[in-house]
């Protein structure tokens, strides 16, 4: 292939509609973090969720979880589960408060939060701590739902509030209805990788008018109405800026558009791969179940072959794998406390190796050193999928003969 497959790579409007709010912003003089392209994204995304909700853009769906877990009520001491299979933006944030992450295991059927193991967490840290956890943060990981008819009837039986991280669940549905939607907090993300972006920014789906206006307080630096800056409260400077807004309404004319197109590639996927012994795809568990296949995921089996497993690892990385993925310290060491088996690795490197982009799963909070002491309620679902998963390309830049090339070469590293 003459041009590197990219894992997700959002891509503008064909009309080119991001650029004509963008000059409009300009042309205005409104180049702040507020402003007519603000308020339209605003309403773009309150009408794509549907119900009574609220819309709030921010600079970032971290800031989105952040503001959330404070409008919960979350201070120093306090306790929030967090799903452990996740990216780190869904834990982080408790930390900001002085709250803390306590993790909880996935179910094998979704990937997501294990509706046992949290009641056992919740009833354990009542009995632990004399009092109950101040949030439930559940995570459509890779775009797939949790389950979410447990989950919210054990949030209403111990009267604890949920937080949706549905950053990587944009346009993802259960039961029809969109993820973000049914507790009392969505987060979304549109960073540069998600279904649509704003170039990075994210948005939180409030209940209502009031809870909006609360977020949007501490949004902007929780100043009072006074001629003078007054602060009674520490607040933020967490707005999206009308230019990356303006980003975000053009690419609402193409969201639709992204998500039929990652569902039609795990489709392609789920077809080339029918035959492939020792791969499984991570597909909805039922009908109830839409994911938008954000990005789609695989696993392999223990026992696969694949060459050149027995070098992986004997080389330290040097820097970010993958796209743009930040800056990143050198690996202090080849092995860590938990990795993905020797074939899942040699079968990034071969894909790298083809100009192909994969990544290993998220490695689960309770097993990063930074929550080595965090409480965690376990099964080792996670830890096992994390050891045996491998994301794939799934982007809106991803061609049907990409995802051909992919699993030909994918079939090709098999011994």
């Amino acid at each position: 292939m003459a041009n590197r497959i990219y894992l997700c790579l959002a891509r503008m409007s064909k009309a080119g509609m991001e650029q004509k709010y963008i000059q409009e912003a300009f042309d205005t003089n409104w180049v702040v973090p507020l402003g007519p392209n603000v308020n339209g994204f605003e309403e773009d995304l309150k009408q794509f969720v549907g119900g009574n909700k609220e819309i709030v853009a921010l600079s970032a769906g971290t800031a989105a979880v952040h503001l959330s877990l404070l409008a919960c009520g979350v201070q120093f001491g306090d306790e929030v589960i967090v799903q452990s299979f996740t990216f780190c933006a869904s834990s982080h944030p408790v930390t900001y408060l002085g709250g803390t992450p306590v993790f909880v295991d996935s179910e094998p059927d979704s990937w997501n939060m294990d509706p046992v193991l949290l009641e056992e967490a919740i009833e354990d840290r009542i009995v632990k701590t004399g009092k109950k956890p101040k949030a439930i943060v559940p995570v459509a990981l890779y775009g797939m739902s949790y389950k979410i008819d447990e989950i919210m009837a054990i949030a209403d039986k111990y009267d604890i509030p949920v937080i949706e991280d549905a950053a990587e669940g944009f346009g993802s549905r259960y039961d029809g209805k969109v993820l973000g939607t049914f507790g009392k907090y969505g987060i979304l993300s549109f960073n540069g990788n998600k279904m649509i972006t704003t170039s990075g920014g994210g948005a939180l789906i409030c209940p209502d008018a009031d809870a909006k206006k609360e977020i949007m307080y501490y949004a902007t630096q929780a100043r009072e109405a006074y001629p003078y800056y007054q602060h009674e409260h520490i607040g933020y400077n967490y707005r999206m800026s009308n230019i990356c807004a303006g980003i975000g309404r053009g690419q609402m004319t193409v969201a639709d558009e992204h998500i039929a197109h990652h569902k039609h590639i795990c489709k392609l996927y789920e077809l080339l791969l029918t035959d492939a012994n020792g791969i499984t795809l991570h597909e909805n568990p039922s009908e109830r179940y839409d994911s938008n296949y954000w990005l789609n995921t695989i696993l392999l089996d223990p026992n696969l072959h694949v060459v050149g497993e027995e070098h992986a690892y004997e080389i330290a990385v040097q820097g970010a794998v993958g796209g743009a993925a930040g800056v990143t310290h050198q690996a202090a060491s080849l092995h860590t406390n938990c990795e993905p088996n020797n074939n899942v690795e040699a079968m990034r490197m071969a894909l790298d190796k083809a100009g192909i982009e994969s990544r290993p799963l998220w490695k689960p909070m309770h097993l990063q050193p930074v929550y080595k002491n965090n409480p965690r309620y376990e099964n080792g679902v996670s830890e096992s999928l994390f050891k045996r998963g491998l994301c794939l390309p799934s982007g809106p830049w991803v061609t049907d003969e990409d995802v051909q090339y992919i699993v030909k070469e994918i079939l090709a590293c098999i011994e």
